[in-house]
């Protein structure tokens, strides 16, 4: 698999796991223009990179803007949204259990 041979979603995002094994998860993200901004609490540590596009995140009451090599960890039980991206932004996310 190819992580940049990518189909953009209309609406929302598309989610590919590419990797799970012991205690951690890879996903592939793909993000459309319109993002329905849906809070998430994970019970797993988080860590991303934007490899195309760009997003904004709310954390902790705090916008965040990523731009293409922006990276983030989100520790377990920290709520965050997606608030924007542009259309076709592909994300990478490493989940640590």
């Amino acid at each position: 698999m190819n992580v940049f041979n990518i189909v953009t979603p209309q609406k929302g995002e598309s989610f590919t796991a590419l990797l799970e094994h012991k205690n951690i998860k890879i996903n592939r993200i793909v993000s459309s223009d319109h993002i329905e901004p849906i809070e998430y609490r994970q019970e797993e540590d988080e860590w991303l990179v934007i490899l195309e596009g760009a997003a904004t995140l709310l954390i902790q009451n705090k916008e965040i803007d990523l731009l293409k090599g922006d990276t983030l960890f989100i520790a377990a039980n920290t709520p965050h949204k997606v608030l924007k991206t542009e259309y076709g932004t592909l994300w990478l996310t490493v989940h640590i259990y």
